[in-house]
């Protein structure tokens, strides 16, 4: 028994390497490159606080200055690494009926610096928070499943602030999206990737958007909605 674990565990890690090695390209020097593979691979490991100086401190480094200076300074594009990974994900998931899944998620922050934070509900926590909100998308086929992309929920009381926007790196280009909006464009990159996509699935908050469901009928992808109660047909 421990002899399987420990060939699934072997298995497992050169197969997160030959991913890392496969975005390592993104960036342009090694250091950079070492450093993110140190910061994934500290995401993945059994860090209490997911923060750098944890993660630096799992890694084996004496200060968490290099992966802070990955993640504010070094000059690398994270949609560039979010199309890799759509493409790997397709390789070793990609079946004909595969699903693509939005939902949305909280996180809870404390303070008011974190791009999007503000009190709003979040799904996750049941309650209104202090909290940012990321939508997300997942592929989800027989062989597994994987997200895929994502984005930045941003309130008003950000996109109508630019001071705030610009003190928090947020790029001026960013406007007040809703949810169901940044829904469709992942879902749009997702129908124009590699990922073989059969059906698109959501909850209600998605569900009653008739743009949402437009979108997915002109596409001709098939797709599973909730609805609200009330929601007329």
């Amino acid at each position: 028994m421990g002899t399987e674990s420990g060939v699934e565990v072997g298995l497992w890690d050169a197969e997160l390497e030959s991913l890392l090695q496969r975005v390592g390209r993104r960036f342009g020097r090694v250091e950079p490159r070492r450093r993110m593979r140190d910061y994934v691979r500290g995401l993945l490991g059994p860090v209490g606080r997911k923060n750098s100086w944890q993660i630096a401190e799992y890694a084996g480094h004496g200060t968490p200055h290099g992966l802070q200076r990955l993640l504010s300074w070094c000059q690398w594009d994270p949609d560039q690494i979010r199309d890799d990974l759509q493409d790997y994900v397709a390789e070793r998931l990609g079946q004909p009926g595969g699903v693509l899944i939005v939902d949305d998620t909280g996180f809870l922050k404390k303070g008011t610096v974190s791009a999007g934070v503000q009190r709003q509900y979040s799904g996750t926590a049941g309650r209104t928070e202090n909290c940012q909100i990321g939508v997300f998308a997942a592929y989800a086929s027989a062989r597994g499943r994987a997200l895929v992309d994502r984005e930045l929920y941003l309130p008003k009381s950000w996109t109508e602030d630019p001071d705030r926007c610009r003190a928090a790196r947020i790029p001026e280009e960013k406007s007040f999206a809703t949810k169901p909006e940044l829904a469709r464009v992942m879902v749009q990159r997702a129908l124009d990737s590699a990922l073989p996509i059969a059906w698109v699935t959501a909850d209600a908050a998605y569900g009653q958007e008739w743009h949402f469901r437009r979108m997915l009928e002109e596409a001709g992808v098939g797709y599973v909605l909730a609805v609200p109660k009330s929601q007329q047909v």
